[in-house]
């Protein structure tokens, strides 16, 4: 088998690979790797087509790592609703003391108590956070 295709082949591994993984790092190893085939079919010597191959796989990955792809959101996990889907629903919480209330939701008994900014007064809220097994609660 020709150099080129060594280097294409395992490039399509990779690509494969990322499929599973759902990462673009390996993508980006993955292209630098195509790099090397082409190089390769350039006619360049091996040492010369992993040199390619790495150079354009480090950059590609730095890259990346610069983007908004590569940096992870620092978001609070309480407060995400993809993380938590009781964020966002409503709960009736008919009487308070001092800021904390006991309300049933989804069949259980839960701990209940004003978010920044939220009124004590009985009727509808809405959760905005969940912490442990307490609700923080905001007005509808």
């Amino acid at each position: 088998m020709a150099d080129w295709m060594g280097w294409l082949a395992t490039a399509g591994v990779l690509v494969i690979l990322e499929l599973f993984t759902g990462t673009f790092y390996l993508l980006m190893i993955a292209i630098g790797l195509a790099v090397g085939g082409l190089a390769a079919l350039g006619g360049a010597g091996l040492p010369a087509q992993a040199i390619v191959a790495g150079v354009v796989g480090v950059l590609a990955t730095g890259l990346l790592h610069r983007s908004r792809f590569g940096r992870q959101g620092r978001h609070d996990a309480a407060r995400d609703r993809n993380v938590n889907l009781d964020i966002g629903q409503r709960v009736t919480v008919p009487a308070w003391d001092q800021g904390r209330a006991r309300v049933m939701y989804r069949g259980a008994l839960w701990d209940v108590e004003l978010g920044q900014g939220a009124t004590p007064q009985a009727g509808d809220f809405r959760i905005v956070e969940v912490q442990g097994s307490r609700l923080v609660v905001a007005n509808s």
